[in-house]
């Protein structure tokens, strides 16, 4: 008989930071927001990091990046009063995505920013699960690590969906739907609160 092995959330370390980011390029390598701004595959292996690095990687200086064991998965959560960097995401977004489409991508993000709460809240820029690990409950484990937190301090949890598929996963969670992002030929992307318990 075959044991079986608990998966658990841990903080990543400063020496486990590309192993995070790996698995989060891997977890998007079809998610319909990230392939509409790298569609070509080298590009989106080439450019991709960089991104979660300047859109989320403020988590792992502040201790609130957490992968699974194995790296199967990760998340980059931002506390609150934490945003992303977003002058490096202005020089990843002017210097890899395609000119034709920049001044939609900027949009994009600008719509984004609209829908954070104006109260103190966590932020989860970026969450994935290796593909080869998908439909295990691995997503569930990532977040509820992150909002026990969120409910012990009672703050709210914030998030956009960019892909449909993953909003019953949120919804699960407690997290609620605000509206719909769209600009030009983006994807739709759902911007989602989960308020403080």
């Amino acid at each position: 008989m075959e044991a079986k092995i608990t998966v658990k959330a841990s903080t990543t370390l400063a020496a486990d930071v590309e192993r995070a980011v790996g698995v989060i390029v891997l977890a998007f390598s079809a998610d319909p927001v990230a392939r509409w701004v790298f569609p070509d595959p080298h590009e989106y292996l080439n450019h991709f990091p960089t991104g979660v690095r300047a859109f989320g990687g403020r988590a792992f200086a502040h201790g609130t990046g957490h992968h699974l064991n194995g790296f199967a998965g990760a998340a980059l959560w931002l506390p609150p009063g934490v945003l992303p960097d977003e002058e490096a995401l202005a020089e990843a977004i002017t210097a890899n995505v395609a000119a034709a489409r920049q001044a939609e991508v900027f949009g994009v993000f600008e719509r984004m920013g609209s829908y954070h709460p104006a109260e103190p809240h966590w932020y989860l820029p970026l969450i994935g699960v290796d593909p080869a690990h998908q439909r295990k409950g691995y997503g569930s484990v990532l977040l509820e690590h992150a909002l026990s937190r969120c409910d012990q301090d009672h703050v709210a949890a914030y998030l956009e969906s960019s892909n449909p598929a993953n909003i019953p996963l949120y919804q699960r969670h407690g997290f609620r739907i605000l509206d719909t992002i769209q600009v030009g030929s983006s994807p739709p992307i759902f911007p989602m609160l989960r308020h403080g318990r």
